[in-house]
């Protein structure tokens, strides 16, 4: 099956060898994905529930690039500065995944690439044919 890696475009994909989706055939996968906007800086800065929504938009978007939407995604993986922060992110998850339900896992890690990053998120996706 032919491999469609997808880039945002950013310097960091190249340097660290990694894509920001990647399609084999009805697979995609989204890389860890952050808050970050347009002008590649972080949006809500110290604020998870904006992080999470602005995150979730990235998802999203780099999805649309792989011919995918939010409703073929079957799995998540979030990754949170803090736990207690749960509700929040989980909000924000809601407005996009409540009626399509993926599989997800929620845990808390040290720290992301940035200080100012609350939230990552990871996506894997199944589009039919």
């Amino acid at each position: 099956m032919p491999r469609q890696n997808i880039s945002s475009g950013t310097p960091w994909e190249p340097i660290v060898g990694y894509s920001r989706a990647v399609r084999i055939g009805n697979h995609i996968s989204v890389s860890g994905t952050t808050a970050t906007g347009p002008d590649g800086k972080i949006v809500g800065a110290g604020d998870t529930y904006i992080q999470t929504l602005q995150t979730l938009r990235n998802i999203e978007a780099e999805l649309q690039r792989a011919a995918a939407t939010m409703e073929n995604v079957i799995r998540k993986r979030i990754y949170v500065i803090d736990i207690a922060e749960w509700e929040k992110i989980g909000r924000a998850h809601g407005e996009f995944f409540k009626d399509i339900r993926p599989a997800t896992s929620m845990v808390q890690v040290s720290k992301l690439i940035a200080p100012e990053m609350l939230v990552e998120i990871e996506a894997d996706a199944i589009v039919q044919g």
